[in-house]
């Protein structure tokens, strides 16, 4: 029996929105994660991106509306534009595709449908491939701290949020929880072998560039990404789980871009924001369980996942072509 926890939330626009919190499929729940619950279907998987959202790598109890389909259709467009560089995991976003191929679906699918991926099963690199455009977060921590990225040098006089000469593939281990650690490209060649990593590295920048050329068409900034690949029974190596989306990268208004500071974002920056209030007050130290969030907090949060999509896509959630994700937009 579906037993997923939907909860109505009011949205600006004055309309009531049911906001997933949790997922009870009737096939075998492989993972739970921070967002997505993964589910095995046999011979696929059906990633399903709840409305939970995470900062400070808690768990938040609140969700923010809309949160998941954003994730879901987000990476479907992207994954349709870079399918010519590297292949990908996705089958199908169509819920009357999904519920073709697996009919016992069907009953939940209000719980499903447009937030969920039905993907390939991969065998996952133990890696994260991040790409830095920018000198942000974590790389302008340690090159302020050391003035290298992952131990590499990097030139002297850099500013925060400063544009790199070239884009910087700075790879990471996948942190069972936590933040993940940047590693030197030697460690990654150690770690999954020569030949992967070079192709892993070789993808990752094409994609990265490909998604930095059409964001600028939206006047939107990728300052920097992540990307996670596996390979199939053929050993095919495939890109997967999310790409280029609010949570896996930083998207920056191009209009509000200064070097010398850090910049607004098309993000949960204004949870973050919030947070931090709590933490500045002493009345949150990071760790779980996380405060309940006002309702002001939520729904700018959802307008800003929501405004990256629009921009970047040029239609709203609701015009997304779920049967063609590569419909142009």
């Amino acid at each position: 029996m579906l037993t997923s926890r939907l909860q109505p939330t009011l949205r600006r626009s004055a309309t009531l929105t049911a906001t997933l919190v949790s997922t009870d499929l009737p096939f075998p729940l492989r993972v739970r994660g921070k967002v997505r619950d993964v589910y095995d279907l046999g011979d696929a998987l059906l990633i399903v991106a709840t409305d939970r959202v995470s900062a400070f790598d808690v768990v938040m109890p609140t969700p923010v509306p809309r949160k998941g389909e954003v994730l879901t259709l987000i990476s479907a467009w992207w994954f349709a534009r870079t399918a010519d560089l590297v292949p990908n995991h996705v089958l199908s976003v169509d819920p009357d595709e999904i519920v073709r191929r697996y009919p016992a679906l069907a009953p939940h699918r209000d719980a499903w449908a447009r937030r969920s991926m039905l993907c390939r099963k991969l065998r996952p690199f133990p890696v994260e491939c991040v790409v830095r455009g920018y000198l942000s977060g974590s790389a302008w921590k340690e090159y302020r701290e050391q003035g290298t990225l992952a131990g590499e040098p990097l030139p002297a006089g850099l500013r925060e949020s400063d544009r790199l000469e070239q884009p910087l593939f700075s790879p990471a281990t996948k942190a069972e929880s936590g933040h993940d650690e940047n590693i030197p490209f030697s460690r990654m060649r150690e770690i999954v072998g020569d030949d992967a990593a070079e192709r892993l590295r070789d993808a990752s920048l094409a994609v990265y560039a490909r998604g930095r050329e059409l964001a600028a068409r939206s006047d939107i900034i990728i300052a920097d990404t992540k990307f996670e690949f596996g390979t199939d029974d053929d050993g095919t190596i495939r890109i997967m789980d999310e790409v280029l989306t609010p949570d896996s990268s930083r998207f920056w208004p191009a209009e509000h871009y200064a070097p010398g500071r850090g910049q607004p974002s098309l993000d949960k920056q204004p949870l973050r924001d919030w947070l931090e209030t709590l933490v500045d007050a002493g009345k949150w130290a990071k760790t779980p369980p996380g405060p309940a969030l006002p309702p002001e907090v939520v729904d700018e949060t959802s307008r800003r996942y929501q405004d990256a999509f629009r921009r970047l896509t040029g239609m709203t959630l609701d015009q997304f072509p779920l049967h063609d994700p590569g419909a142009p937009s």
